[in-house]
């Protein structure tokens, strides 16, 4: 009765804590999405320069309140879309001054023409005239922003012998809110992928299980993906089903490692040798220690060889030596059983450590080119990302693309792309397509190196019932495909 009940126990307590893991790795996904930042900082920073503004004119009298709702507007204007054609912090400021000089000549105009208004009054003639310059003045120079026709009609306000004061303080609190909106940007904004964005800061640490014939080109994968951070590293793993032969396989490892290859002389050791094909031990051994070298010198990343013995499942095996070796990122080769997708792949990608499964076409360990589909801004859009950058390498090229309907809003589809591609400094195209995925990356991704895709976990029990994953619609394409699923 005890056992039971703790076993209970310890299965709840093991749920609560999966079910956190996922709610703060959704969380930090929202977070990284750039709509979310956008958001969050106009929440936070757009408050924050009015609310600094706010306190200098309280303390200097020069500063009129006037001009705070043009401020206001400008400022969303600038940090609610940071990329826009009016995100300028130079036409922000020279837009509003303009404005307040503009709104000040007009007043001035009509004063002359009409005769003066009363307090707080004004007139069709000087409101008319402001406008009019205003728009002149800002077009012919180029500085065409919004919130100027807002702070030259407020201008028209101001009382008589204080419009030098009021252009002063237009001027001053436009740069205050420009300089902050120019430090966000510059050292958080434009810098989020290395700031906020978790998925590209880690997996430079690559475990690669040595299965299958294509092992070499995903070892190699995994060199270039590891090399792109100083600290990366590639880990060959090497699983059998014999305890004594993974031992033969160790000791032959520490022999070469130590620079001795004479054959060790205790009684143990010399009946290890006597269970186990010490020629055939010695010819896996070489292998995995020629393709370590191979990547060590090609990608130029320390490689270390792992022999572990299979004890459970193979996907278990691997997930544990992941863990034991501080391994963050798993690339394993593609590989079927009985036509579907090997039992091992699964559990990968049940598990909680970031996967790569890599489908090689022709063995080939050099991708110049890399296609990345994407469905929306997450996570895993980052990573696909950032692998393709890290694989193609400072003179490669990197597409990203998103498949959209017929009556789909392909301004949406194209602002999330441009989102997604921004928040990385190197050049990446976009593009959209009115077409299902399928059939356009049978159609385009020839023209490439390498595909990465989400691996789709996401979707619904009825949408995998309905429609295959789509790597596994596109099994026949001639271009290695890489699938991406974060832990």
């Amino acid at each position: 009765m005890r056992d039971r009940l703790g076993r209970a126990i310890r299965t709840t307590v093991e749920r609560v804590r999966g079910l956190q893991r996922r709610e703060r790795h959704e969380f930090r996904a929202w977070l990284e999405r750039t709509s979310t930042i956008v958001h969050l900082s106009v929440l936070v920073f757009v408050p924050l320069s009015i609310g600094l503004v706010t306190y200098l004119s309280n303390t200097l009298e020069a500063l009129s309140f006037l001009l705070f709702p043009p401020l206001a507007s400008g400022a969303y204007t600038l940090f609610a879309n940071p990329d826009g054609e009016y995100a300028n912090p130079a036409q922000f400021v020279g837009g509003l001054t303009i404005g307040a000089g503009c709104g000040w000549a007009g007043l001035a105009v009509s004063n002359r023409v009409v005769g003066a208004a009363a307090t707080l009054e004004v007139t069709a003639v000087s409101a008319a005239l402001a406008v009019l310059l205003v728009g002149a003045a800002t077009w012919s120079i180029g500085l065409e922003e919004p919130a100027a026709y807002s702070t030259a009609l407020l201008g028209l306000l101001v009382p008589s012998g204080q419009q030098p004061a009021f252009l002063g303080s237009v001027f001053v609190a436009s740069l205050l809110v420009a300089s902050v909106f120019v430090v966000w940007r510059r050292e958080f904004y434009e810098q989020r992928a290395t700031v906020l964005y978790q998925s590209v800061k880690g997996d430079d640490h690559v475990l690669v299980p040595m299965y299958g014939e294509q092992a070499d080109a995903t070892a190699m994968l995994g060199g270039e993906i590891a090399s792109a951070h100083d600290a990366g590293k590639v880990v060959l793993l090497d699983v059998v089903d014999d305890e004594q032969l993974a031992r033969a396989e160790r000791d032959l490892l520490d022999e070469h490692e130590a620079g001795d290859s004479a054959a060790a002389g205790s009684d143990s050791e010399e009946a290890l040798w006597d269970a186990v094909d010490r020629s055939a031990v010695a010819d896996t051994v070489g292998r995995l220690e020629t393709r370590a070298h191979r990547i060590e010198t090609a990608a130029g990343v320390p490689c270390e060889v792992v022999v572990a013995v299979e004890s459970g499942s193979l996907g278990r095996t691997i997930l544990a030596t992941a863990t034991e070796t501080n391994c963050d990122l798993v690339a394993a080769p593609y590989a079927k059983h009985r036509g579907r997708l090997a039992p091992f792949v699964h559990e990968l990608f049940r598990s909680d450590v970031d996967v790569l499964v890599h489908r090689s076409a022709d063995g080939a360990t050099q991708w110049g080119r890399a296609l990345v589909p994407v469905r929306r801004a997450s996570d895993v859009a980052h990573s696909m990302i950032d692998f393709a950058l890290r694989l193609t390498g400072a003179t490669g090229e990197v597409a990203v693309c998103t498949c959209i309907g017929p009556s789909d809003n392909r301004r949406r589809a194209e602002s999330m792309l441009s989102n997604l591609a921004n928040g990385f400094t190197a050049p990446i195209e976009t593009r959209v397509a009115r077409q299902d995925i399928v059939p356009f990356l049978r159609r385009t991704a020839p023209a490439y190196d390498l595909v990465l895709i989400g691996a789709s976990r996401d979707r619904s029990a009825a949408s995998r019932f309905v429609a295959p994953p789509t790597f596994e619609s596109i099994a026949e394409m001639d271009t290695d495909v890489a699938i991406v699923d974060r832990g």
